[in-house]
């Protein structure tokens, strides 16, 4: 490790008059930092990729409630560098080791006056990227504090091409708009989002995180944030005349933004570059920047694929709830049932038989406990107590059931927002999945917060769904949290917090205009940049699938089976109905074998918005997968196959769109075709409009 210590020159009588101190840099291939404190005292840092700017000279510090905080003038007290290179194995993803590579520097600051608070300023420097964050000691003259505003910016050089969503401090299940930095504004598309259940963006020039940009100069940039934890997301207000960004915390309920007591940290603050944007993907920055698993032995840790009854609720064929209302009862006060009500015994025995049937480890029931005729939109916090199911749905008999068949079943906790509520029954919760054998559930937060008044994405919800990974760990039971805030790479940390919804997923499709054919090449450029996301694809019936016959998925089926490749996750599902696969059995055999762990991953074409080839190897396995998708204009997509080993034979079965495959006109035409493929050769996939491939590599016995 290398110091620097710097004398501070400060005459008692005057202690803001400060010498000015030299630029303080780190540095990892192209990739450069430089930290330094303005004549105003304001500390500053600047990010260089070779001799492009990736951000100008933009400012740092953090405002405390009652002043006296670390917005300046601060003074140098001295710094520390240090040289990083590690590997390390996750319990499960998309690659098996992870290199973790950077060079640290760390700046000490101090306020020149009474009461003379400390704050470090840690950076780390990768060779594709640099992450920071605020650390704030333990000192006397900081014990409980409050943070009113975080002051970093981004001054971007130019008015950058970006992919955006609005800062909602709610949702993130818009669609994405592609403009300039300086044409930012989500005032019609907050209004026109009626569909979205809790909206509050008061920030018309705010959007959220991962940002994506494009420069004219070739640089890709992406802004996001890594372990997020006892802190509120950011977001980033946009200047469009000087294309600066700056920070905007969700706040909590009575305006605030942080209660912190020193020691305690800010989350990183990330800035992932590269002149190629398939290394944008391939980057394990954020996961780097997140804390090793706080799991000793994350055996019991299981990636699965699973079918459900989800879909069928969706698209209006069955129902969540049981009875018409909470107040529709017989001359007993018992409900009076619809005969709609999705999650019975009888249909979940089905979708247990079809999961059997095709190797499909999990079955996800929601809508089996009661309460569903009073969880929406009344702000009630005793809604689910999460242990007691529908006349209909018997636990006992459909576990035994599904034991019998070597199926899983998968738990559903809907709590309508109030975390408050599901906090009490947590601990009962995971003891009743414990008992029936659930080794997952999927949380929702569908609604707005209790605590009233709190936010989806501010520090009491942060630390909610933190506190329900940890309780979950305690009895073995992975996660899958819905309407949560946007992944920062915690599932390092927390290695059974295996995925999120926190975007705009499949589920629109079924309910409102959907999601045009370039959003699922826009997603892994940002929602997926900071972890994996529980999507739902696998729809085979894309036209016609519900009561008004007007709505249909925006893509083509061949795509949906792609999407399996391109957007990871360790728990996915094969979200459509039994029935509708059994009409393409052939092409189901994908979703059969592709698996949901990974040995290694490239990217071997990308643009955002554009289009997207992923290749993976399978889990322990000398099995090739990829995904190709495009967005509304077709494309012929070359593919080399370098990627498998030299010297061996693999069957090639490519799932392709049907020559008069289209996204609107016919999205329902694949081919199937199989070719004996080495390292030295090629394809070309031919991807329909809003269409896609997906190929498997299997090995054949040597000659």
């Amino acid at each position: 490790m290398r110091k620097h210590l710097f004398v501070l020159l400060l005459a008692a009588a005057h202690p803001a008059a400060a010498l000015p101190t030299p630029p303080l840099s780190a540095s990892l291939a192209k990739v450069k930092l430089t930290f330094a404190l303005g004549a105003d005292g304001r500390p500053t840092y600047a990010v260089a990729y070779g001799n492009r700017v990736v951000v100008n000279t933009s400012r740092l510090g953090v405002a405390l409630q009652g002043g006296s905080g670390f917005d300046g003038p601060l003074v140098l007290a001295g710094s520390d560098v240090k040289d990083v290179d590690e590997t390390w194995q996750p319990a499960w993803g998309e690659v098996k080791n992870i290199r973790n590579h950077y060079q640290q520097l760390t700046v000490h600051l101090r306020q020149p006056a009474a009461p003379g608070r400390r704050l470090d300023v840690v950076f780390r420097v990768f060779a594709d990227g640099v992450g920071f964050r605020y650390e704030f000691p333990r000192q006397l003259a900081l014990g409980n504090f409050v943070v009113s505003d975080e002051l970093t910016e981004f001054a971007l050089p130019a008015d950058h091409q970006a992919f955006w969503i609005p800062g909602d401090y709610d949702s993130n299940e818009y669609l994405y708009t592609h403009s300039r930095l300086s044409a930012v504004d989500s005032a019609p598309q907050v209004k026109a989002s009626t569909e979205i259940a809790v909206r509050d963006a008061p920030d018309a020039q705010a959007v959220a995180t991962p940002l994506m940009l494009k420069a004219d100069n070739g640089l890709y940039v992406n802004i996001h944030e890594a372990a997020q934890v006892n802190y509120p997301a950011m977001q980033l207000h946009v200047d469009g005349a000087s294309h600066r960004l700056t920070a905007r915390l969700v706040p909590d309920a009575v305006g605030n933004k942080a209660f912190l007591h020193a020691p305690s940290r800010t989350p990183w603050r990330t800035i992932i570059v590269s002149d190629k944007a398939p290394d944008i993907l391939a980057s394990k920055l954020i996961l780097n920047l997140n804390e090793p698993s706080k799991i000793a032995d994350p055996s019991w840790i299981k990636p699965m694929k699973f079918v459900g009854v989800w879909w069928e609720m969706q698209v209006g064929k069955s129902d969540w709830k049981y009875a018409e209302s909470a107040d529709t009862l017989d001359a007993r006060g018992q409900l009076i049932p619809t005969g709609r009500h999705g999650a019975n015994t009888a249909n979940v025995k089905r979708y247990i038989d079809f999961a059997a049937q095709h190797g499909i480890a999990g079955v996800l029931v929601e809508g089996w406990n009661v309460g569903w005729e009073d969880w929406f939109g009344n702000w009630k916090e005793n809604v689910f107590d999460f242990v007691t199911p529908y006349p209909d749905f018997n636990v006992q008999q459909i576990s035994d059931y599904a034991k019998s068949k070597g199926v899983k079943m998968l738990m559903h906790n809907e709590t309508s927002g109030a975390a408050t509520n599901y906090e009490q029954h947590l601990d009962t919760a995971y003891q009743f999945m414990n008992k029936y054998g659930y080794p997952a559930v999927k949380t929702g937060y569908v609604g707005r917060i209790i605590p009233r008044g709190e936010h989806h994405d501010g520090q009491w919800m942060s630390n909610h769904y933190v506190r329900v990974a940890e309780m979950a760990a305690k009895h073995h039971v992975a996660v899958d949290m819905h309407e949560s805030v946007r992944p920062t790479g915690l599932s390092r940390t927390y290695p059974n917090w295996m995925a999120s919804e926190a975007g705009r997923g499949n589920e629109y499709n079924a309910f409102s205009v959907g999601s045009p054919p370039e959003h699922e090449t826009i997603m892994p450029f940002t929602r997926f940049m900071g972890g994996p996301m529980d999507y739902t694809p696998g729809i085979f019936k894309l036209k016609n699938y519900e009561p008004t016959g007007k709505r249909q998925v925006h893509t083509t089926l061949a795509k949906q089976l792609a999407l399996y490749v391109t957007l990871y996750s360790p728990l996915q599902m094969a979200a459509d109905l039994p029935e509708n696969y059994n009409e393409h059995l052939d092409a189901f055999q994908f979703i059969e074998d592709v698996p949901v762990d990974w040995d290694d991953t490239r990217i071997l074409a990308a643009e955002p918005g554009d289009y997207l080839t992923t290749v993976r190897k399978a889990k322990g396995k000398n099995e090739w997968y990829l995904g190709s998708i495009t967005d509304e204009n077709a494309r012929a997509q070359p593919v080399k196959l370098d990627f498998l080993p030299p010297g061996q034979r693999f069957e090639a079965t490519v799932y392709a769109d049907g020559k008069d495959a289209d996204w609107q006109k016919n999205p329902a035409s694949y081919q199937i075709t199989k070719q004996v493929v080495t390292s030295k050769s090629a394809l070309t996939l031919q991807l329909a409009p809003g269409g896609g491939a997906a190929v498997s590599f299997r090995p054949l016995p040597a000659k």
